[in-house]
């Protein structure tokens, strides 16, 4: 029978004839070795034209589709297409791989670039977004990412004259990026009026900020910055393809066939014009360009390389040619010569030489070519066409013999007989046509048996047979020449066939797969030589079998090269190379065939060979070569650990159950008991799936791991210490080389790694985010700083960390099967190996991924361990036959027998080896594995006397074995751990279950012992006290689920799993009695209480049976239970049995006799139960947990002492209770040990232990009780109940705004006003009375005989000559966002500069000037700010502002750090905290920064800041986290609060962990709101909370309350780091004793308050800082305050309005002070020259506009309920007040004669009222028909007009004082306007942009010299446009700063300011116009 083995001769890749031109471009580079580097299907190719040699890298799995060379010219990097597109970085002289970079891009990698000095790579995906990657390539990581563009991006490049700063171009675009942080920040480019928009597509950057690109159209546009300086028209005639810098100038290569060369100035040095050379042809088409010196490389999109020589620039040389356009499919080889003949879909038919590596001729036919075949004479060559045709050419001369069409579709296959005689040719037509060669081709015959297409036809050797196949699967046989179908199979059996290229029959079986039927093998050749097959798939992949191969699936050998479809494979003509074609790639691959070797020599091949000849990982035939697997191995590799319910789950699951319990929450629930438990001792460890899992540790403590807990025990003491950072299922431990750090990894949904320190316990790093299920093997390296873990996901994905860091430097995935241990290489650090199911794999890091290789093992074994030897090559695995595999490099030297059985364990000495087995012998050995030096057999007979236990059996199956401290250290499979003396003695140190579940379990009533009994089929009893060992077991012949010792301790009854029952004597263990009565399970048994009469015994049959003890005989029966039967309790008086069944019912029954009793819930509380391990009752209703769907509880135990109540679930959570547990949702104290469910509790009969056992994880747990008032709660003592309570400690105003704003994204804003109508620019325009009249516009004579236009706008500087305005340069800001943020106002500079921020611009305030300077930077509000304390960074700022989703665009939130002296920008972080971030904090050495995110789980994220890396994210809370601060001391401590919420979290490594506050410590305290965070001495955290009070915490521990440290909540605490002292600030009236700011000592204890002299009913303080001296107050009504700390006296330093939006805006008519009013009630007077304000005055209402009368004496206010007043400005008295109207007062202005006021309002009317009739202002007349709301009114400079704009988008013009309507245009147009502030008219179209579409422009306003209009919109910006501007969208400058939403803009007199008020930002902007020069 055939091998079923891969054959052992294999291929090299030898010459790829092609280049891939097509849709890729700049893609052609000369290297520093001067050879040409490009690409070809999946193959980089590195080709040296001299010696005419190619070298492959073949890294990649698919298509590469771009390259890009490093500036030292040695390095690729090539990016390619898939699913998970990943890029390599190589070196081109060693083709050996430097780096992958993956895990980013999807669907392709589209562009790469190298910055200027190689360290940074940049790539372009090509996905939705055109994704924009910056890496750190070497170590695989990403710095920053951003969508790149919704369209195609085609090139991408550094700026290789400025830093940081990129730029791509692509579909009609361009964009110029800047790096800054981890935030890339597009500017998109302006095409302006220089040239057309349109598609770039490529691009080089020159000094100076000058950027070349190539557009569509064949021109070469020239940006200067990001404008458009001037195009180079015509430089192509057609698109530029590429475009290549180098010292002497660029070259630039297009789509119309020439290459251009530009000087450095870009001025045209020469044309090159490939179409007019020798080897020119029309429509040839240039993708790129390189030049060096005097060579240029050209690639073309037909396939082809040309050099040229600049000197010789008509006569390039064609260095590389290929197929081009359409498939490749024919191929044929020539019977007697080194050639191939290829033919394809371009229409070419090509011969190529194999020992050339050349094209030696080529001819271009009519049609697409198919399919071709040489004649056996090698005279003639057919062609198959696409169209049914074939031709006949003479293989000479390409002359054609004949042409002849006999089909309509296309020939597939044809095949001249091996007599030469005939040309058999098979079509699309499901026929085969026969044509005699002599007879000139005429047809003699034809095969009709298909009924599909033919595929693949053979012809026998004798020329009389033909066999073919054909698309639907079949194989049919004819008769030659006749075509007569064979349909008697015996005459067949004899024909030998000439050759075998088809793809059916019985010799090729092995190249299908099994249990498959796909047709995706398009070509197979036999070499009958060799007894080798080649098939070609749809795959890519080149495979190598043995022929014939008869069953299905056969090994075989793979070679990756071809990227999709290889259509076709052939063996040359005497077998020495394998050609295959490609379809897709065009490209022609030519193997050498190398035979097996005869002789070790060849072991050292080529590396890059040893990649490729991958050995047929997925071949799947059964192994039938491979030893039958150990039972215990079989068993491991089944284990999956899957969970249905994660603890990581927990937190959804109960958001889910939330709203069910809103209610019952509401309800008093009952506390949580006083006691407590502390782990004391675990009996177990976890030897029956792990293996090495066992280790001294410096101080010679030995650390283990059983169930989630990590467990340091102490032998001299017998004491054990517990690492309880997991929550899960621990399965494997590694230990640190210097063994005082321990690795252990967990089950889990997204498992974690904990590395973690034997002495103190505590966590140093914690690794997660890249193990799916779990993690099952570690591997420190030998220098510490490295680990490697192995996942259990079914890729067995491996990761390489910086395991302090926190990083994750590589990963790959690993192998399809079960890994089960990996070692780093000690002398290398960069290589590891993994070893495990069939497979030992050899791997070495590169940048972010690993490489890996096969060991080459002839047959694959199951490996079990690994260790590295005495050199960094020599490697030793043990197999699970009982073998030593040793092993050099990747090859397998020699294998020494070592165990019977499978080798479990081995370790390293210094000089030798240490095994240990399944025989249960542990064995010493030389360094070599020549001799074995001893061995040790683990046996009863040589157990000291000291043990702790016994030995189950002899030869226990050994797993895990480790040396020091002169004694040898094994773990076995039974749970023990020994340790075995250097002469012989063994002493068992700790021992538990072994497999199988643990359910039964029993204290002893009066003696501190317990019994359990397991599914491992065996009954021990432990002894609690200190001695804490196993003092009996017993073997029993079925495992037990229950046990329970007699009230006198004498005897013990165990329930067996198949229904029988024992009672044994409780100190022998011997049989008393047995009873076999039921079949099913025995569910829990137990003694009458007193004597113990009876028995009862409950089965899983749902009976429980009685029996009395003294005469064994079975009493009684109880019926009636409908499922089985889970627990059972006596009462006191031994009458009464409690029953809880599965379906969770609770019945009672008599005994002894069994009879049921219905006994109602108030009654069964009075009852004296004996025992209580139920868990149904109203008893116990309160123990049911929230998520009762997914965890049951199994089991409970209530205390001797009745008061406490514990409780084990499905979990593995252990949980106390308050007994009586009434009412639901009871509150507990949790702990977790165990790792999956916990079986049973028992107290001791004294209380002071609790005893539990673990169902999966076989552990029996003892728990020291430590009773009320014994407060020395260690660490992780316990977690608080789920639910937290409702009450929340009361409702403030200013919170709940705070919680619930929704902050809106400036670019998303809509409308502030409630517009109708279409907007102005949308609006078809009438046509004005010339039009009408047929006269074209500007075609009236100059000079008109008609008045001249009077002037639009009434201008005030008639005199001077009119300057329009340039510019606006932000000079004041009026305003302070204290109402929604806090802790936003810091000193700087010692007190000298104070910052703050409102709207988006952060505010620098200089306190000796008042000179503001601004931070203008953010795209959006500022919610948050903090300063940088450490001297290291002085004056350095973060601010978070608002943002989109978190998607990295230039819309996400960001963090920028900002230097608050220069405003220079030093870090923009972009984040994922959708929504915004809502604070931000920085750590005590000042290089972390915290951030808390808006977004829905309010993300805590820390930053290395300056590097823009993210550290570490985690979910904060599911509600607000308000403020998160670092320890003033720490860079790894901080605090979060929010919500009813206080958390205390660790940075260890890159993961966050983090414990609840717990408040259980003080009587009554409640989780309420917290609001802020301070900080003492000896880790003191102080919390202020909403009632305001302050907690006091140690730790996470409450100590005490501050009770009312305000009277309002606490809402800003500050820590002064020199002296300590904390400053509070919170909500409170203003009192003798009380202020809202209060300055505390360091621990809280005494206060001295400070009142803010604000006149304020209520100070609200929302931010304080304290500098020396004195005391800086933020406030809610948006002022800052300094406040002297020894006179206490108040400065008040900013104001703005505290309420908005600010609607009226007023500028005095002659002076630089304006008015504004807001509808916080105020009317503010602001002075522009003294920087600040001058008076305020309270109206009492929301004040809505406000107007200056045209001397500047009197203010009209108009209010928002309809009232207007007029005020006297000197006096501030009011003159006249109305109210006329009762819906607010929109807009209101005096007359220029001072005659009339308008008043406009909501209710669409306008009113007048004349002033000269006195202060009773009566109405006298009003305007109507207005359509809408008036939005703004303007007089006409002779007080006869006004002019109104309309919520309609409508503008009107009335006659005053009548108020009749003037609808006639020409009027209209005659009018000059003695104000402009309407956003509607035919003058203003142009203000209006395209995207208003939700949005308006809210506001304008014409200058004094009516040559600019201001506008402001409710996108926030401030815009400057020429007046009029009648244009639609007009040109303008914009200005940022403002949030959503301007309200009003205003000029100052003269124009010298601009003034903007906010809407959201309730601030006042005052702008410095900058006028045109003269």
């Amino acid at each position: 029978m055939a091998d079923r083995t891969a054959p052992n001769c294999h291929l090299r890749l030898e010459w790829v004839y092609g280049y891939r031109g097509h849709q890729c471009r700049n893609n052609l580079y000369y290297t520093a070795a001067k050879e040409i580097v490009y690409f070809v299907a999946g193959v980089g190719v590195v080709y040296n034209t001299r010696e005419h040699k190619q070298k492959f890298y073949l890294g990649h799995n698919d298509d590469i589709i771009s390259l890009a060379l490093h500036p030292e010219r040695v390095l690729v990097a090539t990016g390619q297409v898939g699913k998970e597109p990943y890029i390599c970085v190589w070196d081109s002289y060693t083709v050996q791989t430097v780096s992958i970079l993956k895990d980013v891009h999807t669907h392709g990698v589209a562009c790469l670039a190298f910055d200027l000095d190689g360290q940074c790579l940049v790539s372009v995906g090509l996905d939705s977004k055109n994704t924009i990657c910056v890496w750190d390539w070497r170590r695989g990581k990403v710095l920053a990412a951003a969508p790149g563009h919704t369209d195609r991006i085609f090139d991408i490049s550094w700026d290789l004259y400025q830093p940081s700063k990129l730029v791509s171009c692509g579909v009609k675009h361009i964009k110029f990026w800047s790096l800054c942080g981890n935030a890339l920040t597009p500017k998109r480019g302006v095409f302006g009026k220089t040239g057309d928009l349109q598609t770039i597509l490529c691009l080089a950057c020159a000094k100076d900020e000058v950027t070349y690109s190539g557009a569509l159209n064949g021109d070469i546009y020239v940006w200067k910055g990001i404008n458009l300086m001037r195009t180079v028209q015509g430089a192509h005639g057609s698109g530029i393809f590429s475009m290549n810098v180098c010292e002497e100038g660029f070259a630039t290569g297009g789509r119309d066939g020439c290459v251009r060369l530009w000087d450095l100035n870009f001025k045209p040095i020469t044309v090159i014009d490939l179409r007019e050379t020798d080897q020119g042809y029309k429509g040839l088409s240039v993708r790129s360009v390189c030049w060096r010196g005097d060579h240029i490389l050209v690639g073309t999109q037909d396939s082809e390389i040309f050099e040229v020589v600049v000197h010789d620039r008509n006569k390039p040389f064609l260095i590389m040619q290929g197929h081009c356009e359409g498939e490749l499919w024919a191929l044929a080889v020539h019977p007697t010569k080194p050639l191939a003949m290829t033919g394809s879909d371009d229409r070419s038919v090509r011969i190529w030489s194999l020992i050339d590596h050349a094209l030696i001729a080529r001819c271009n036919m009519e049609e697409p070519i198919r399919c071709a075949a040489v004649s056996t004479d090698g005279i003639h060559l057919a062609l198959g066409m696409k169209d049914g045709s074939f031709t006949v050419l003479r293989v000479r001369d390409m002359t054609e013999v004949v042409h002849i069409k006999d089909r309509k579709e296309a020939i597939h296959e044809l095949k001249y007989s091996p007599d030469g005689g005939h040309l058999a040719v098979g079509s699309n037509d499901n026929s085969v046509d026969i044509y005699g060669v002599v007879q000139r081709y005429k047809k003699v015959g034809e095969c009709v048996g298909s009924s599909s297409f033919i595929t693949h036809m053979d012809w026998s050797t004798d020329s009389k047979y033909l066999q073919t196949n054909d698309g639907s699967g079949r194989r049919l046989f004819y008769r030659m020449p006749s075509g007569k179908e064979v349909t008697n199979r015996e005459e067949l059996k004899l024909v030998q066939w000439a050759s075998w290229t088809c793809v059916l029959g019985p010799e090729v079986n092995g190249i299908w797969p099994k249990y498959s039927d796909i047709n995706d093998i398009n070509s197979v050749d036999a070499n009958f030589n060799n007894q080798v097959l080649v098939t070609a798939d749809d795959y890519g992949l080149v495979k190598l079998l043995r022929y014939p191969c008869i069953k299905k699936g056969a090994k075989f050998k793979k070679y990756l090269g071809h990227s999709a479809h290889i259509t076709n494979a052939r063996w040359s003509h005497d077998y020495q190379w394998v050609i295959t074609i490609g379809g897709a790639d065009h490209s022609v691959f030519q193997w050498k065939f190398v035979p097996e070797r005869k002789s070790k020599e060849a072991l050292h091949i080529a590396a890059q060979e040893s990649l490729a000849d991958s050995n047929s990982e997925e071949s799947d035939s059964d192994q039938s070569d491979v030893p039958e697997m150990d039972s215990e191995i079989e068993q491991e590799t089944q284990l999956t650990y899957r969970r249905q319910v994660y603890k990581e789950d927990l937190p959804q699951l109960k958001e889910q159950c939330k709203e069910k319990h809103r209610a019952t929450a509401m309800k008093k629930r009952e506390r949580a008991p006083g006691s407590g438990v502390k782990l004391h001792f675990i009996h177990g460890y976890r030897g029956y799936d792990c293996r090495s899992n066992l280790f001294y540790t410096q101080t010679g403590e030995i650390v283990y791991h059983v169930a989630a807990i990590g467990v340091v025990y102490n032998r001299q003491q017998n004491t054990q210490r517990f690492y309880m950072g997991h929550d899960d299922d621990i399965l494997c431990l590694a230990i640190h080389p210097l063994k005082d750090f321990v690795a252990t990894g967990q089950v889990g949904r997204d498992s974690s790694i904990h590395i973690w320190d034997t002495e103190t316990l505590k966590p140093m790093s914690v690794l997660r985010g890249s193990h799916q299920l779990g993690v099952c093997a570690l591997d420190f390296s030998a220098d510490g700083k490295r680990l490697a873990s192995v996942g259990l996901d079914e890729n067995h994905t491996i990761v390489l960390w910086d395991w302090r860091k926190g990083e994750k430097l590589s990963a790959m995935r690993g192998s399809k099967d079960k890994i089960f241990v990996v070692k780093i290489n000690p002398y290398l650090p960069d290589k590891l190996i993994t070893a495990g199911v069939k497979h030992m794999k050899f791997w070495h890091k590169a940048g972010g991924g690993l490489i890996g290789r096969k060991g080459n093992m002839g047959k694959t074994e199951t490996m079990m361990c690994a260790v590295y030897g005495w050199s960094e090559e020599m490697v030793f695995s043990g197999t699970c036959t009982g073998d030593i595999c040793i092993w050099r490099d990747m090859f397998l030297m020699k294998t020494v027998k070592a165990h019977d059985g499978p080798v479990f364990s081995v370790h390293a000495l210094e000089k030798g080896f240490v095994t240990g087995g399944k025989d249960g012998i542990v064995a010493l050995w030389d360094d070599t594995f020549e001799r074995c030096l001893k061995t040790y057999a683990i046996k009863r007979a040589v157990l000291a006397p000291g043990s702790k236990g016994l030995l189950l059996e002899d030869n226990p199956s050994i797993r895990a074995i480790s040396l020091g401290h002169g004694h040898i250290l094994v773990g076995t499979k039974n749970g023990e751990i020994l340790e075995v003396d250097k002469s012989g003695p063994i002493t068992l140190l700790v021992q538990g279950h072994m497999e199988g579940e643990v359910w039964g379990l029993a204290t002893h009533p009066h003696l501190p012992l317990c019994a359990t009994v397991s599914d491992d089929k065996t009954l021990r009893i432990w002894d609690l006290s200190p001695s804490h060992c196993m003092l009996a077991v017993r073997k029993l012949r079925k495992g037990g689920r229950c046990c329970c010792f007699s009230p006198d301790g004498k005897a013990l009854a165990v329930g067996l799993n198949d229904g029988s029952f024992l009672i044994v004597n409780a100190d022998t263990l011997e049989d008393l009695v047995s009873f076999h009565h039921r079949k099913d399970i025995i569910s829990d048994i137990r003694f009458s209480p007193g004597a113990g009469k009876y028995l009862a015994v409950a089965s899983g049959d749902t009976f429980v049976d009685i029996y009395n003890v003294m005469s064994s005989k079975r009493v009684g029966v109880c019926k009636g239970c409908l499922n089985y039967i889970t627990h059972l309790d006596w009462d006191k008086r031994g009458k009464l049995l409690q029953v809880n069944t599965g379906a969770k019912e609770q019945f009672f029954f008599e005994a002894p006799r069994g009879k049921r009793q219905t006994i109602p819930a108030t009654e069964v509380e009075k009852i004296d139960w004996s025992t209580w391990t139920c868990v149904l009752g109203t008893s116990v209703e309160g123990i049911w947990p929230l998520i009762n769907e997914v965890t049951e509880v199994t089991a409970a135990c209530l205390s001797n002492d009745r008061k406490v109540l514990a409780t084990g679930d499905d979990l593995g959570y252990v949980k106390l209770f308050r007994y009586p547990v009434k009412g639901k949702y009871a509150k507990f104290k949790r702990y977790v040990a165990h790792s999956t469910h916990v079986t049973n509790v028992r107290w001791t009969h004294d209380d002071s232990l609790l005893v539990t056992v673990g169902g999966g994880d076989t552990c029996l747990m003892i728990w020291a009780h430590e009773p009320e008032g014994h407060r020395e709660f260690k660490q992780c003592d316990s977690e608080e109940s789920d639910i937290e309570s409702e009450d929340d400690g009361g409702y403030d105003s200013d919170v709940t705004r705070e919680n619930e704003i929704n902050y809106t994204i400036k670019a998303l804003s809509t409308n502030m006003r409630p517009m109708t109508g279409v907007k102005p620019h949308l609006q078809l325009k009438e046509p004005s009375v010339d039009e009408r009249q047929g006269v074209v516009r500007g075609s009236r004579p100059p000079v008109s005989r008609a008045l001249p236009q009077p002037e639009k706008l009434q201008t005030n500087n008639v005199g001077k000559k009119k300057r329009p305005i340039e510019d606006l340069v932000l000079e004041l800001v009026f305003g302070y966002r204290g109402n929604d943020c806090r802790n936003n106002v810091h000193y700087l500079n010692e007190g000298a500069d104070i910052i703050y921020h409102t709207a988006s611009v952060g505010i620098v305030l200089n306190l000796t000037t008042s000179c503001q300077s601004f931070y203008v930077e953010h795209s959006d509000d500022i919610l948050c700010l903090t300063i940088n304390q450490h001297p290291k960074f002085p004056n350095v700022v973060a601010t978070g502002q608002v943002g989109d989703t978190g998607d990295m665009s230039a819309t996400s939130p960001s963090i920028h750090v900002w230097d608050a002296m220069t405003k220079q920008t030093l870090s923009v972080l972009r984040c994922f905290h959708s929504g915004g971030v809502c604070s931000v904090s920085f750590s005590a050495t000042g290089k972390l920064l915290l951030s808390v995110g808006l977004d829905p789980e309010h993300t805590v994220t820390i930053w290395k800041w300056q590097e823009g890396a993210k550290v570490a994210s985690r979910i904060g809370h599911t509600q607000r986290i308000f403020v998160a601060e670092f320890r003033p001391d720490s860079d790894t401590h901080f605090v979060s609060v929010g919500i009813k919420h206080v958390r205390f979290w660790t940075l260890a490594g890159r993961a966050l962990l983090s414990k609840k506050g717990v408040l259980s410590s003080i009587e009554d305290a409640r989780m309420q709101t917290m609001l802020s965070v301070a900080f003492g001495a000896n880790n003191l955290t102080f919390t202020g909370t909403i009632s305001g009070d302050v907690c006091v915490w140690k730790e996470h521990i409450l100590v005490r309350i501050v009770a009312k440290a305000h009277t309002g909540p606490v809402f800003t605490m500050y820590t002064t780091l020199r002296d300590g002292l904390i400053v509070t600030g919170g909500k409170e009236r203003p009192s003798k004793e009380g202020g809202a700011l209060k300055l505390w000592d360091q621990e809280l204890k005494r206060c001295r308050a400070f009142r803010l002299e604000t006149g304020q009913i209520i100070d609200c303080v929302r931010s304080v800082c304290r500098g020396k001296g004195k005391i800086l107050v933020g406030t809610r009504n948006a002022e800052i305050i300094e406040v002297g700390e020894k006179n206490a006296a108040c400065n008040i330093l900013v104001n703005g309005h505290m309420d908005g939006p600010i609607w009226g805006l007023g500028t005095h008519p002659s002076r630089d002070v304006f008015l504004s009013a807001a509808e916080d009630g105020t009317v503010r007077l602001w002075d522009i020259p003294e920087k600040k304000m001058l008076n305020k005055v309270n109206l009492g209402h929301p004040a809505r506009t406000i107007s200056y009368s045209p001397e500047g004496d009197m203010v009209a206010i108009g209010m928002k309920n309809g009232e207007f007043i007029i005020l006297l400005v000197n006096s501030l008295k009011i003159w006249g007040k109305k109210r006329d109207r009762r819906s607010p007062i929109q807009d209101i202005r005096f007359s220029p004669n001072a005659r009339y006021l308008a008043v406009g309002s909501t209710e669409s009317a306008v009113d007048f009222y004349d002033l000269t009739l006195g202060p009773q202002l009566n109405r006298i007349n009003c305007c109507r028909d207005i359509p809408s709301f008036v939005m703004q009114m303007d007089f006409s400079a002779d007080s006869a007009y006004v002019q109104i704009s309309t919520g309609a988008y409508k503008r009107l013009v009335y006659e005053v004082p009548s108020g009749k309507q003037v609808s006639e245009q020409t009027h209209i147009d005659r009018i000059t306007w003695a104000t402009w502030t309407s956003v509607l008219g035919d003058e203003v179209v142009g203000i209006w942009s395209r995207n208003t579409d939700k949005a308006d422009v809210t506001c304008a306003c014409v200058s004094h010299s009516g040559l600019n209009i201001v506008t402001g919109d409710d996108f926030g910006m401030v815009k400057l446009f020429d007046f009029p501007s009648p244009e639609k969208f007009a040109k303008h400058k914009r200005f940022l700063g403002h949030s959503a939403h301007l309200t009003n803009v205003r000029f100052t007199n003269g124009d010298r300011f601009v003034v903007s008020a906010g809407g959201d930002d309730r601030s006042l902007f005052v702008w410095r116009c900058v006028h045109a020069p003269h």
